[in-house]
């Protein structure tokens, strides 16, 4: 099966391209005060998403990480017109307080915002920093979630939780006491719900623990029903890393996955360099992403197996919540190229962290700046991108509107 591939440039009518240059000019000062209903007044589109079955205003959230450890952070993002926010990655404890994830709360607040050639050629952006989950108490993330929970209620913003918890080596036993105080504690804050990402993050992939792949598929086979058990009204969703190994293993790791009973996935967590220490982001890792969407649905997507003993079959992944995209969503082509693979919405973090002079906008915050851009910039925004489907016949009105979830709901969907 040959993906298909977006032309060069967006090419839409020049009334309509010259409208959007406009928008996009005029706007740097900051955004509409209903985004949304002006793109649907204006360019009869809808902008909306999914994340996790919910309906969102726009496919564009922020993922788990430096920039979703406060209140402030969260509100400047609703505030903004963001589709959701995944709070930092809390590292799971028990009742006693041990944490087995432990070398995951490391504090490193400082970050470098880089440049990045990947090897293909094309310069991008990464952001290093040596820190990895949560570092403050437990209550500390606790009171952030609530406080997160009641702003999102507010300005229509899901809000989700991120957490690391204990991942055996070979054939050991989960510390399921790690799961029930972590998962209780904070569905007794979120109630019924709660949305919750299990965080397979890309230092996990340079682990020591990582080592073997049976073990990496038993995870994804065994933690969603071992969620659930301590939080059986949450939205398990299951965040996968780039394993530091060949794509095949990876379209692997999507397929059980797909099959593991999970709500929904994130689709993948960035690249890890060994020799560095680090993981790091660029077009190496959007290509890398693409590359294995695409032999995944090559490969049929097919049920699994009767005899693979790493599925669990009846997947609950349902329609219109098939995938968050995450990896270098810069520009709104990026979000299409993914959302023509299924997903429903991206996750992004390194581009809330460019310099100020990277962003054509010139007021409001860094999520209101990276939007403004992710949706108006004429050549490389979601606009200019879903009128070039519509006008190349990949993308037919409904309502009278062009539908951004249409573009994903017509694209290979998970087993199950």
């Amino acid at each position: 099966m040959t993906p298909f591939t977006l032309p060069p440039k967006p090419t839409i009518p020049r009334p309509l391209h010259s409208r959007l240059t406009w928008d996009f000019e005029r706007f740097k000062a900051g955004m509409p005060p209903d985004l949304p209903e002006h793109v649907r007044d204006l360019y009869r589109l809808d902008l909306g998403g999914s994340y996790a079955g919910r309906r969102i205003k726009v496919p564009f959230g922020k993922g788990s990480g430096q920039l979703s450890m406060t209140v402030a952070e969260v509100e400047a993002d609703a505030a903004a017109g963001l589709g959701f926010v995944v709070l930092k990655t809390v590292i799971g404890e028990d009742a006693d307080g041990r944490r087995t994830m432990e070398p995951w709360a490391v504090h490193e607040a400082a970050m470098d915002v880089e440049r990045i050639t990947s090897q293909s050629g094309r310069a991008g952006w990464t952001v290093t920093w040596k820190g990895r989950g949560w570092d403050r108490s437990f209550g500390d993330y606790l009171a952030l979630y609530r406080d997160a929970l009641a702003i999102g209620a507010r300005a229509g913003l899901p809000v989700a939780a991120s957490v690391k918890c204990h991942l055996p080596a070979g054939d050991e036993p989960f510390c399921e006491d790690e799961y029930r105080q972590t998962l209780g504690r904070l569905a007794a804050v979120a109630g019924e719900g709660m949305i919750v990402e299990k965080d397979f993050s890309p230092t996990l992939a340079g682990d020591g623990r990582a080592a073997s792949p049976d073990a990496v598929l038993r995870w994804l086979r065994e933690v969603p029903a071992l969620m659930r058990r301590h939080a059986p009204a949450a939205t398990v969703g299951l965040k996968l890393m780039n394993a530091l190994r060949d794509d095949a293993f990876q379209v692997e790791m999507l397929r059980v996955a797909a099959g593991s009973g999970a709500d929904f996935l994130v689709l993948f967590n960035r690249l890890f360099d060994p020799a560095r220490g680090v993981a790091f982001g660029g077009w190496d890792l959007s290509e890398r992403n693409l590359r294995v969407l695409d032999a995944y649905r090559a490969a049929g997507a097919a049920a699994p197996r009767q005899s693979d003993p790493y599925v669990v079959r009846g997947s609950r992944l349902p329609p219109g919540a098939v995938f968050s995209a995450t990896g270098n969503i810069c520009s709104g082509r990026t979000m299409v190229e993914y959302a023509l693979r299924g997903a429903t919405s991206g996750q992004l973090h390194t581009y809330f962290q460019l310099p100020l002079s990277e962003y054509p906008a010139t007021a409001g915050s860094r999520s209101a700046r990276a939007l403004h851009a992710l949706v108006f910039h004429p050549d490389d925004g979601l606009i200019a991108w879903l009128l070039t489907l519509g006008e190349m016949g990949r993308l037919e009105p409904r309502g009278e509107l062009l539908h951004f979830l249409d573009v994903a709901h017509g694209a290979a969907r998970f087993p199950g």
